[in-house]
């Protein structure tokens, strides 16, 4: 006997019928047999046949029916349907949730309940699911209200998906109220309150929440480590991760693609190895979501030949893993190899989907290959009818931008179908400052500022572009509106990590314990590197000091004082990891390759836009960043 049907006996709301064939058990039971086992193109016929055998308007075979069609064909049936009741309107309602249709989904409980027809807990449970997907705040609080008067509140799954409603709109007192009427030990009822707050920023609400809870089980651990790194607490993510681990919870595989994530931001790579090594102990199956976040969490921490060496040895692979390999080898500077990752993807017969283009094309964008570039990009439309949207028409302004086209570039803007957004002219401005084309420069500005897309990002941009070409009156005026707008610019910052600790480091930085060591290798550096031919790149500063200022401006760049920290803290030969939020500088770029040629060292940095491999006085990026 069916679920439908078990439900159906046990409640009265699905009436008798005089009709002779709708009492026929053996009629029912065949169409309920036939519509469960049925393919979707088979349910018209099907629907056929019960119309002729004069039961479509039995509440059993239309509950099955609803449940098993397509949205729209639900919708027929169920208005062609004779006084339908609570189940029916459940079924619909469940219907349109998983469709996307949640306005609709409420819109049918409330003509229901103005039928004078009585909801239950299982068709509030499903309206209040289609209240949290539409962020319907209101019509939640009526729902709760109604709730309340049929005595119906006190059913834990109505108070959680209340609970969950209510923190999705940001209604935490709300949210609290119920949380605080149900048992203190629910690690479910916790893990909804964790989620709503993290979700929002308030991670320590999220924290206290946790923090008081006696028995935690692996979800709630997993709730509170994936909300820490959705607010960019990498640290303390990782924290509590081993707190799980010493308190014996066993992680589950989202639970470790949470940590990945965490180990990819921060670059930990050593973190990383002890992932790897748990799940091989622990026979965690390396599946498409577990496989992808390694191979992301290797590419990220800089082994670009761990990632690979993870995608070979899964077993299955589908578009999601190509496309995080492909990003991957893209941002090491390999893009033949990606280039040569999508035509694999395509020959094993797996069609690439609107991410994938967006990956190759920034793929062709590291490595300059701009004729390939174009050709990918229009294959687009004409292979794989897939339209350009914003993102690919911005890939292909950074690919002409970064190999010097800036003029094709901005050409390229003015042709084409769709308006630029202000992450797109902000790459040409930038491209601008470091070819020194000041008169374009200005023509881009003007185009943010006009469009009202400008942010602190553009001015700071267009204030550098007047200090490279030495006028610093401009950039002064620019830079005095940034400070009366109160939006500073992001400072430099500069991550490494040492025997398992992330070290920072930010311009000029005299906060580590270790900071007099630290300043002495940087001046022991400077005539060893003097000597192999380094020449301060004075003009890369962008503020109108003397030179012997500038110089010392350059040479306290965070990255240089992570550098330095790592060649005092680790073995000879051992491989320097740096994590950037910037672009690395002109100056910097070429003082590295130095360091790693005198050091011998392989020193490997991230950052805001790809990975550099320094060795023996080489960059991967070919000096094309």
């Amino acid at each position: 006997m069916s679920y439908s049907t078990t439900v159906a006996l046990a409640n009265p709301a699905f009436p008798p019928n005089s009709n002779s064939k709708l009492r026929n058990p053996q009629n029912r039971k065949e169409l309920i047999s036939l519509l469960q086992k049925c393919k979707h193109y088979q349910i018209p016929q099907i629907h056929a046949k019960i119309i002729r055998n004069g039961q479509d308007q039995d509440p059993f075979i239309v509950f099955d029916l609803l449940r098993l069609c397509p949205i729209d064909y639900a919708s027929k049936v169920f208005r062609r349907t004779q006084s339908p009741n609570v189940y029916l309107y459940t079924a619909l309602i469940d219907g349109f949730v998983s469709s996307g249709h949640y306005m609709d989904a409420i819109r049918l409980y409330f003509e229901m309940v103005n039928e004078y027809i009585f909801p239950d807990k299982y068709v509030i449970t499903s309206v209040l699911k289609a209240c949290g997907f539409g962020l319907a705040v209101e019509e939640s609080r009526q729902v709760h209200a109604q709730a309340l008067k049929l005595e119906l509140s006190s059913n834990r799954s109505i108070r959680l998906k209340l609970m969950g409603v209510y923190g999705k709109c940001g209604e935490f007192e709300s949210a609290r109220q119920v949380f605080d009427e149900m048992s203190e030990n629910d690690a479910v009822a916790a893990t909804v309150m964790i989620t709503s707050y993290a979700d929002h920023g308030l991670v320590e609400e999220a924290s206290g929440v946790f923090d008081r809870l006696r028995k935690k089980d692996t979800v709630c651990w997993t709730a509170m480590i994936d909300g820490l790194v959705k607010n960019g607490e990498m640290n303390r993510a990782l924290e509590v991760f081993r707190e799980m681990q010493r308190e014996n919870v066993r992680p589950n595989e989202v639970t470790l693609v949470c940590v990945l994530s965490a180990c990819s931001q921060l670059g930990a790579l050593e973190l990383r190895r002890w992932v790897r090594l748990y799940m091989e102990k622990n026979k965690i199956e390396c599946n498409y979501i577990v496989g992808g976040a390694l191979i992301n969490m290797y590419s990220r921490c800089g082994d670009i030949d761990g990632a690979v060496e993870v995608f070979s040895w899964m077993k299955e692979r589908d578009v999601s893993t190509y496309n995080s390999m492909i990003e991957g080898l893209g941002m090491h500077g390999k893009s033949t190899m990606a280039i040569e990752m999508f035509r694999e993807m395509r020959e094993r017969g797996l069609r690439p989907n609107s991410i994938t283009f967006v990956k190759v094309l920034n793929a062709c964008s590291h490595g300059g290959l701009v004729e390939l570039g174009f050709e990918i990009f229009h294959s687009m439309t004409s292979s794989h009818r897939i339209e350009p949207q914003i993102e690919y028409y911005g890939c292909m302004v950074d690919l002409l931008a970064r190999s010097g086209q800036i003029e094709e570039a901005y050409s390229f803007i003015e042709r084409m179908k769709i308006k630029p957004d202000h992450i797109m002219l902000g790459t040409l401005l930038s491209a601008c400052k470091i070819h020194g084309n000041l008169e374009l420069g200005e023509r881009v500005a003007e185009m943010l500022v006009n469009c009202n897309d400008a942010d602190s990002g553009t001015y700071v941009l267009l204030s550098n572009v007047y200090a490279a070409s030495g006028k610093w009156k401009e950039a002064a005026e620019v830079r005095a509106l940034i400070k009366e707008a109160g939006t500073p610019k992001e400072p430099g910052c500069s991550l490494i990590e040492v025997n398992n600790e992330i070290h920072e480091f930010l311009l000029g930085d005299i906060r580590h314990p270790k900071k007099e060591n630290i300043y002495r290798k940087l001046e022991e550096l400077n005539p060893v590197l003097k000597r192999e031919g380094y020449s301060p790149a004075t003009q890369v500063v962008l503020h109108d000091t003397d030179e012997r200022q500038k110089e010392w401006a350059l040479a306290i760049h965070s990255e240089r004082l992570a550098i330095c920290y790592g060649l005092i803290s680790t073995k000879p030969c051992t491989t320097l990891r740096i994590v950037k939020n910037l672009r690395v500088c002109n100056d910097c770029h070429s003082m590295i390759k130095l360091i790693a040629k005198t050091t011998k060292r392989k020193i490997i940095m991230r950052d805001r836009h790809r990975f550099h491999h320094f060795e023996n006085g080489a960059c991967s990026c070919g000096d094309y960043w």
